[in-house]
């Protein structure tokens, strides 16, 4: 007799030559949530004008040791904020014109973001640039 449908489970036949014998594999454990196999994350902060990780350390009164931009500014301060008043969520009560200049502000704390551990050894910033620049040497 042949089937209509080739479904398994469809009008099983009783004869066992039709199945393979497969050994049943354990199962998993579904007890409780799984465990997450996400990729280790560290604090860093990076330069705002050019993007470079500073380094563990790094006297945020000085400049940038790669690119001489100023690191005591609001750019880089983790309270700026371009939407806030006065471009800061703290309560300064006068505006600071220039942005990426040195200023004497007492409310600022360096920026500092948590980043993935993906690659270690690798700055991303650098990199793109690197392959940016590679592909239009001559």
């Amino acid at each position: 007799m042949t089937r209509k449908y080739r479904q398994r489970g469809y009008m099983n036949s009783s004869s066992r030559s039709e199945r393979s014998e497969e050994p049943p594999r354990p199962r998993e454990e579904t007890f409780g949530p799984r465990t997450l196999r996400m990729p280790g994350t560290h604090s860093v902060s990076r330069c705002a004008g050019c993007g470079v990780v500073l380094p563990a350390g790094t006297d945020f009164s000085g400049k940038c040791p790669s690119c001489g931009f100023e690191l005591h500014s609001c750019k880089q301060c983790a309270y700026f904020n371009t939407s806030a008043r006065f471009e800061c969520t703290q309560p300064i009560t006068a505006r600071i014109p220039r942005k990426a200049e040195r200023n004497e502000c007492s409310f600022y704390a360096p920026r500092v973001t948590v980043e993935r551990q993906t690659s270690p050894g690798s700055s991303r910033p650098d990199d793109a640039r690197k392959a940016f620049e590679a592909l239009f040497k001559k």
